[in-house]
């Protein structure tokens, strides 16, 4: 840091004002004014002079990487109550999600993909679970100032709320069993913290403020300014620590920027009654309480006491949270004792790679002239001695399939039809993206539909999965109405960004389903933000997008004829092909037949049926109406009620009616019945599909 801007920050900082520490050296007040604004440089001897007025030691003056010590010393600042009497009992953002590692991996990673700075380099995250006991322990206390803070901890705990509950609990935790869980997590090649304390940036939208997202990328997945609530929401005793080395300078530095926050509930402490949240830092001059607590500089020691410490100087911010605990790895541990078993930190490991690998693995996937856009990394300590070693996510191990699929779109080898082992099928379909409320026209977007078979690593089959532009899963969604005997599959969509750059309307896709996201970022739909920015209709964009899809996975993975096995021997015994033995019309032409039925039962409990009808000669102009009925031994059969009909080959579906292509010899439909309509479940009945004519028999 340059001498003079140095040197007024820590004037500022101990109080003196320049004319003061002019008499201190004994020299003009113009002389120190020359100093600050650049114009000249004092001597050795003055520099000692200033040394000695200001507390401190050469090597703090000629290096000027660290504040001096004549400043206030760094405290807790707690928000008093309010006037008018209100209380908070918690921080409401932290209640929209759930206090679980994995939702932590997903908001906190996307967050840092959000702020990737170069984007040519993938942003680099990792964490890392550190349990502290003993001599440690205390060690880390007495730097956080633990004897300051045990009041208020102990007046939320005995409040009889879920905030106060679960501080109790972490008191309890800490205190019988002499441990803490520290979870660290680190990103480079992002952003970090810049802009000022208080006012408008990224600084004040994480440490001061709720529901302020400062994103920088248009294709950005965050939009509530709620993902950075899962952080303290995943600390049993509220509190983050965090230091950010800045891609902006700020007061002229970038490096060890600190701060800590903490989230409690109204209390009373000492006669006086506190908000809720209270700042870890230096108390600031300039703030109208000499109590408030701003953001400090801090020197590599007190970095590395406090667990901080950072790999290099490449911006990017570690967040710190002390207390972390995991409610599904609670679920999955013994209960005999009420507590966490002592191998908690193995599975919140564990975890933390699952989540990423599920959540992340499309980001972490390169091809082509395209790098990945994330690295993501977890490791576990025990008082400073690892535990597991720091392992890497890699997505060809944790979703070999989808990631396969993926990199061929990038490589650029994907295939029309898929027709030998390992091949990825593409495929564009279109997504009509409304106008703004009241600003002109839309446009029409092609979305990317990729499918390749399925292996066994990547989980359940036969989905697709759904991103855009910063390649977090947005959802996986089972695709109904595929034929029994079709090969396990897994399919994904890409729209907006990450359909590529020369994409249509790639901007206005990225912007319209960003807004169709809830808070987790887990489905596309309606939202109150969709509705005001578009129409109370515009959802209905996505409903197509979403059927569209289907389509053209289903069409992707169907088999010919002679190729498809037919399904299970179990459903085929339960198919019949009705009106066989019907007497035909004496027509020119005979009506179409039905050859082959495939059918499953989805998890709905409806019978979802691909039909393969066989047209003679001629026979093109029969319009029939495919009919579903339930296969009894006596009495009429009941009629089910198709709740889908769709053509999926030489056919078109009109008015429950199928309407064949001129000339065709062979024609396919698929039909999914409407549970509503069973008289009993699908799983006790079996089936039969008839075609009934215009003319009124059946075909």
């Amino acid at each position: 840091m340059d001498f003079g801007p140095w040197l007024a920050r820590q004037l500022k900082q101990s109080g003196l004002s320049q004319a003061e520490l002019a008499q201190r050296i004994g020299l003009t007040r113009a002389a120190v004014s020359a100093w600050i604004t650049g114009r000249a440089t004092p001597r050795e001897e003055t520099i000692n002079k200033i040394a000695e007025a200001l507390g401190t030691d050469l090597g703090t003056i000629h290096t000027r990487t660290a504040d001096t010590l004549a400043g206030l010393p760094i405290s807790w600042y707690h928000r008093p109550g309010h006037a008018d009497g209100g209380r908070e009992f918690g921080n409401a953002a932290a209640f929209a999600f759930e206090a679980d590692v994995g939702v932590l991996a997903r908001e906190a990673t996307q967050n840092s993909l959000d702020e990737r700075l170069d984007l040519a380099q993938p942003v680099r995250v990792r964490y890392t679970l550190h349990e502290l006991s003993g001599e440690a322990l205390a060690r880390f206390r007495d730097e956080i100032r633990w004897d300051d803070l045990l009041p208020h901890y102990e007046a939320a705990a005995e409040q009889d709320q879920k905030v106060g509950r679960m501080v109790a609990a972490g008191l309890r935790d800490m205190y019988e069993r002499d441990r803490l869980v520290l979870l660290r997590i680190d990103d480079y090649n992002a952003s970090g913290l810049t802009g000022d304390d208080y006012e408008t940036g990224r600084f004040a939208a994480v440490v001061r403020r709720q529901l302020d997202s400062q994103k920088s990328i248009s294709g950005a997945g965050g939009s509530y300014g709620l993902g950075k609530a899962t952080l303290w929401a995943t600390s049993r005793l509220g509190l983050v620590l965090m230091n950010s080395t800045l891609s902006e300078p700020h007061e002229g530095r970038t490096e060890r920027r600190l701060i800590g926050r903490l989230d409690l509930p109204w209390r009373e402490v000492g006669g006086k009654s506190w908000a809720g949240p209270a700042w870890f830092g230096r108390p600031d001059p300039d703030a109208d309480s000499v109590d408030v607590a701003r953001s400090w500089w801090a020197d590599e020691e007190s970095v590395g006491r406090l667990h901080l410490s950072r790999e290099s100087a490449e911006p990017g911010t570690s967040f710190l949270i002390v207390g972390a605990h995991d409610v599904a790895s609670l679920a999955e541990g013994t209960e005999s004792e009420g507590v966490e078993d002592d191998d908690s930190v193995h599975r919140m490991h564990n975890r933390l790679l699952d989540a990423l690998g599920r959540n992340f693995w499309a980001a972490m996937t390169g091809g082509g002239a395209q790098r990945p856009l994330l690295e993501a990394s977890v490791r576990t300590l025990r008082n400073g001695v690892e535990l597991i070693p720091e392992t890497r996510v890699d997505p060809r191990v944790t979703q070999p399939s989808r990631t396969r699929a993926l990199q061929a779109f990038l490589d650029g080898t994907t295939v029309e039809r898929l027709t030998e082992s390992g091949q990825v099928a593409m495929t564009t379909v279109p997504l009509g993206v409304p106008a703004l409320a009241g600003r002109g026209n839309g446009g029409e977007h092609r979305a990317v539909v990729l499918v390749t078979e399925a292996e066994d690593a990547d989980g359940k089959p036969n989905g697709v999965t759904t991103m855009r532009g910063n390649r977090m899963t947005v959802r996986v969604a089972w695709v109904p109405g595929l034929p029994v005997g079709t090969n396990p599959f897994h399919a994904v969509l890409l729209a907006g960004h990450a359909a590529g750059e020369g994409a249509p309307f790639a901007d206005e896709a990225e912007a319209f389903l960003r807004a169709s996201e809830p808070p987790e970022h887990d489905k596309w739909g309606q939202t109150e933000e969709l509705r005001m920015l578009y129409s109370p209709s515009a959802y209905r964009r996505i409903t197509g997008l979403t059927t569209q899809t289907n389509k053209a996975v289903r069409d992707l993975v169907a088999l010919p004829t002679k190729k498809r096995n037919g399904g299970s021997e179990r459903l085929r015994k339960r198919l019949a092909v009705g009106g066989r033995k019907a007497t035909r019309p004496t027509t020119a032409a005979g009506p179409p037949t039905l050859e082959e039925l495939d059918a499953q039962i989805n998890g709905d409990g409806a019978w979802c049926v691909t039909a393969e009808v066989k047209i003679p000669a001629g026979g093109d102009s029969w319009r029939p109406a495919p009919v579903a009925k339930l296969d009894v031994r006596s009495g009429p059969r009941p009629v089910l009620v198709w709740s889908e009909l769709v053509a999926v080959h030489n056919c078109e579906v009109v008015d429950g009616t199928i309407h064949f292509a001129p000339g065709a010899r062979n024609a396919t439909f698929r039909g999914t019945t409407d549970v509503s309509t069973h008289p009993v479940r699908a799983v006790f009945s079996g089936l039969v599909v008839e075609l009934r004519t215009d003319k009124g028999g059946q075909a």
